[in-house]
């Protein structure tokens, strides 16, 4: 792509002024559709050092009410923020609906200079750019518009801008031995970002590649090209919601490994276990926990356990068995919520991206991304393309946190309507429990037969071979709980052999 780019060209001042000058009125202009609208903006800036990024990026955000758009300088990952996944520290970059974040660098680092200098080998660094591709689908695919740019200039121009930047006291410090080491590997470098370009390049999120020999010219082209995308957004979105498309009606979980599980109605639920039995067992696999704890956090091994069931179906008492057996200091419940205002104006994602554990820690959610394809579906949150497109997301999401080491466990604590009756009455019958019971939960039980489909298709499409599901049989909470602890003690057993 960078062979394409014309480094030859230039535009008059008094050319440039004429242009310029509607540009700018028309960005100024952009406030109060974007708010009625509600459109997120992402507008990420890449390029050679010197390539004049930071002065276009003065120029663009001239025209912007500060109030609505963020600049975000990234930098290489912190020792903290590589205890994570690489997308985790941008994922929770990403702005809210009607407001515009601009990337003076972003994840693209991870697969261009990166690549060269933390020495990513090419199996990695595929890796990464498939996991960033799909990440700005998913983005894009629920409403956020990504303009990416990259400022190009040669090996020559760069070398006399550092010079230049270096002859004066005021400035010296922005050139960095870095910096002159990537001039001297041009070379290096040049093929690195065109084959990140090429990769990335895709119909969702484009690359527009712009000269930045003449400031002049650069800064016209990107300002026309904002103001261009963002109008064609708006006016896609709101034709989208006068005429939303009808969804097509075959779900498409992503080309992953899927294994065969049982529907909910195939699942024997006569499974019991006496009291002894039981308070031995709960001992022996506690402590058993207790050891694996130690030995994942030694070697930095993240684990994530994910709880979904009946109302009344007994995770709260699962989970307290569970972290009953853990170190305190390296686990985290997680309780999900209906999302407050800053998590539903985001990507559905973002809240559980920020809630990830970092290595050799545990984070066990109390509910969690799948309310996607489950409350979210029976109750309208969501539109039928939005959950239709869920099984994809979620399993690339999980894939994502498998790549980067995580063990995912995910139960489904299933019970009958018998049974679930038979707890709703004691709880409303007994004080100290009636908090537990609501009239929304009662409202859930009428819908018993939805939510049922809702769990089959939630099991069907993302019983991954990374991230299976495993249905625990809850009527008798005693074996729910054992045959819980087993699994997850099987599991991370295998998991540290080879790890």
């Amino acid at each position: 792509m960078l062979e394409n780019v014309n480094l030859k060209e230039q535009i008059e001042k008094e050319s440039y002024k004429k242009q310029i000058t509607p540009i700018k009125e028309a960005l100024f202009s952009l406030e109060s559709p974007l708010k009625k609208e509600k459109l997120p903006v992402i507008i990420l800036f890449e390029g050679w050092g010197a390539s004049g990024k930071g002065r276009v990026i003065g120029e663009l955000i001239k025209n912007f009410d500060p109030r609505w758009f963020q600049v975000v300088s990234t930098v290489p990952a912190t020792a903290e923020e590589k205890r994570y996944p690489i997308l985790r520290r941008h994922f929770m970059e990403l702005p809210e609906a009607s407001q515009m974040m601009i990337f003076d660098r972003s994840w693209y680092m991870e697969v261009s200079t990166g690549r060269l200098e933390d020495e990513i080998d090419d199996r990695t660094n595929l890796q990464r750019i498939e996991e960033i591709n799909a990440f700005e689908q998913n983005l894009t695919n629920n409403g956020y518009l990504i303009l990416k740019f990259f400022l190009h200039i040669s090996a020559k121009e760069q070398k006399e801008r550092f010079q230049k930047l270096d002859s004066d006291k005021d400035t010296e410090w922005r050139v960095t031995s870095t910096d002159w080491r990537r001039n001297r590997q041009y070379d290096k470098y040049y093929q690195i970002f065109d084959e990140m370009l090429e990769a990335t390049d895709t119909d969702y999120a484009p690359w527009h590649v712009i000269s930045g020999m003449d400031h002049r010219l650069c800064t016209l082209q990107v300002l026309r090209t904002v103001n261009d995308e963002i109008h064609k957004a708006l006016q896609k979105k709101a034709e989208r919601e006068k005429h939303p498309a009808t969804p097509s009606e075959i779900i498409d979980p992503g080309n992953f490994p899927i294994l065969e599980i049982p529907k909910l109605s195939d699942v024997s639920l006569d499974k019991t276990l006496p009291q002894k039995e039981y308070e031995e067992e709960l001992k022996k696999e506690q402590k058993k926990l207790s050891h694996l704890h130690n030995v994942l956090y030694l070697k930095k091994m993240p684990v994530i356990i994910a709880y979904e069931g009946w109302d009344a179906a007994g995770k709260g008492g699962n989970i307290r068995r569970v972290s009953a057996a853990l170190d305190p200091r390296g686990y985290e419940v997680v309780p999900i919520a209906a999302p407050n205002h800053e998590e539903i104006s985001r990507h559905y994602l973002w809240r559980f991206w920020k809630k990830i554990p970092k290595e050799g820690h545990i984070a066990i959610f109390d509910r969690t991304w799948y309310g996607r394809v489950m409350v979210e579906r029976i109750e309208g949150f969501c539109s039928e393309g939005d959950w239709h497109r869920a099984y994809r997301e979620i399993n690339e999401f999980e894939k994502q946190l498998n790549n980067w080491g995580a063990v995912i466990l995910k139960f489904w604590l299933q019970i009958d309507q018998d049974e679930q009756l038979r707890r709703f009455e004691k709880r409303q019958n007994t004080p100290s429990k009636q908090w537990k019971i609501t009239d929304e939960d009662w409202r859930n039980r009428e819908k018993w037969p939805l939510y049922e489909d809702a769990v089959n298709d939630m099991l069907k499409y993302t019983n991954t071979q990374f991230a299976p599901w495993h249905i625990i049989e809850s009527n008798d909470k005693h074996y729910a709980r054992i045959k819980t602890l087993k699994i997850i003690n099987d599991t991370l057993e295998k998991a540290l052999k080879s790890y």
